[in-house]
């Protein structure tokens, strides 16, 4: 399969058939009492990949981690690492390490002293600490404040001293709880971009939880998307957010708008579906949708045009009116309530100063896209 959108890197493992994952969930179930965490799940990962476990409170993505850190063991299944089972293999002898969201610095270090820890815990010799350390400072640029304590760092600070320090031990695979989430939203943007460099340039395997679609988007390779302890589909950023597979992952990830209906004619390329209230659009991408099925045409607020007068040219067009409008400065949100009472959300990306066709609420609006600009979805 031809990849969706841009491609941060040649890195693709997934689509080799002769390439051996290097972690390995095999039909895990963990259960806490009578509640399944996690329920039957498989899932593969690759050396040098950065891989998200990406879902909503609850869904089983940190009991995941923790499994795998050792710090709880499957209730039935197996986790492999680089071909070996962990089952019984305790935390401390495991080669991974993992970084928590409270970062857990020792308050009485100094920086340095934070980072050489772990390495002192193992025995290294001391000169072979301090070249670390300032190879770890350098890495997280810090080195500046080697000789500072947590308490006289920002926040910012404090999450690249826990990184520098869950890395330089140098472990096959670097487990992430939530890291960012202590940080405010510009520097937490900014902070993204470095754990990326970081783990290319280490040549890690880092698995990531976090329940920030953007900053799953953001940094990983590859997305699982969780849901009451399942996985309900692995793939690319840019295949999660252009080609869902269910209604839940299309309503997860970003924003979207639905339209429900029955197949009711199909051609060569396209396919016309009617809604309830007798409505029609023409979509692609429904090759496996039978007559009368019932189908949901997926599509992205971005990918829906908004206009006062009605395309000339449109596929698909359906009029309504303007009920919210939001500029947010780099776009314009717009809300539109359909004359079948359908709420559809649009978005226009603000490439000039000056509006070329100005809408405001209770205007009489159309809204046009075409069809192939959407998924459609039969579960």
């Amino acid at each position: 399969m031809k990849s969706l959108g841009s491609i941060r890197r040649d890195f693709a493992p997934w689509n080799d058939p002769n390439a051996k994952p290097y972690i390995q969930f095999d039909k895990v179930i963990k259960k806490f009492g009578d509640f399944t965490a996690v329920n039957n799940l498989s899932l593969t990962i690759f050396e040098r990949e950065f891989f998200a476990l990406l879902g909503a409170s609850g869904c089983g993505k940190s009991t995941l981690l923790r499994m795998l850190a050792g710090f709880e063991e499957p209730t039935a299944g197996r986790i492999l690492l680089d071909g070996q089972d962990l089952r019984g293999i305790p935390p401390y002898k495991r080669p991974v390490n993992m970084m928590f969201q409270s970062y857990a610095l020792f308050p009485h270090m100094t920086v340095e002293k934070n980072i050489a820890f772990g390495l002192k815990q193992e025995g290294m010799p001391a000169p072979d600490i301090e070249k670390r350390v300032a190879e770890m400072l350098r890495l997280v640029k810090l080195e500046q404040f080697a000789k500072r304590k947590p308490h006289q760092l920002s926040g910012g600070q404090r999450q690249r001293v826990a990184l520098a320090r869950s890395v330089a031990k140098r472990p096959k695979v670097l487990l992430l709880d939530e890291p960012l989430g202590a940080l405010d939203k510009k520097l937490r943007e900014e902070t993204q971009f470095e754990l990326m460099d970081l783990q290319q340039e280490l040549g890690l395997t880092f698995v990531v939880v976090t329940h920030d679609q953007e900053e799953a988007m953001t940094m990983a390779d590859r997305i699982a998307i969780m849901d009451k302890g399942e996985v309900m589909q692995v793939a690319t950023p840019a295949e999660i957010y252009e080609a869902p597979t269910s209604r839940f992952v299309a309503h997860f990830v970003g924003n979207v708008n639905m339209f429900e209906g029955k197949v009711a004619e199909r051609a060569a390329n396209t396919t016309r579906i009617t809604g309830a209230t007798g409505a029609q659009i023409v979509v692609e991408n429904a090759a496996e949708t039978a007559n009368g099925a019932d189908i949901v045409f997926a599509i992205r607020p971005e990918k829906i045009k908004v206009s006062s007068k009605k395309p000339a040219d449109a596929v698909n067009a359906l009029e309504g009116e303007v009920y919210d409008v939001a500029y947010l400065g780099d776009m314009t949100v717009y809300h539109i309530k359909l004359d079948d009472g359908q709420m559809v959300r649009a978005s226009a990306l603000n490439a000039s100063r000056v509006t070329e066709d100005p809408l405001t609420w209770n205007d009489r609006a159309w809204v046009s896209f075409r069809p192939d600009a959407g998924v459609v979805l039969t579960r």
